[in-house]
């Protein structure tokens, strides 16, 4: 088996674990940085197919601004649901 081949599978497989964490996790933060995690190995892949202009797209948005947008969302409400002043 050539090396690239074993470079698609390790990729492939990493984003499935990551995307089924992401889906089953009771930890949103945990489920966050999964879907990112997952966003960064799509990137790998893209690269790895000479298709660098979508691994630079995913990379930055998928893995960059989606994910930092999540996670600011989760600990702003996060932040929010744990107030107990009733306000």
């Amino acid at each position: 088996m050539a090396t690239t081949t074993l470079a698609y599978i390790f990729l492939a497989v990493v984003i499935l674990l990551c995307a089924s964490m992401a889906v089953w996790s009771k930890n949103l933060l945990k489920s966050a940085v999964a879907l990112g995690l997952s966003s960064v190995a799509l990137a790998a892949l893209f690269f790895l197919l000479d298709a660098r202009h979508a691994g630079i797209f995913e990379l930055s948005v998928g893995a960059g601004l989606i994910s930092i947008l999540f996670i600011i969302a989760i600990s702003l409400t996060e932040s929010i649901g744990g107030r107990k002043d009733g306000s």
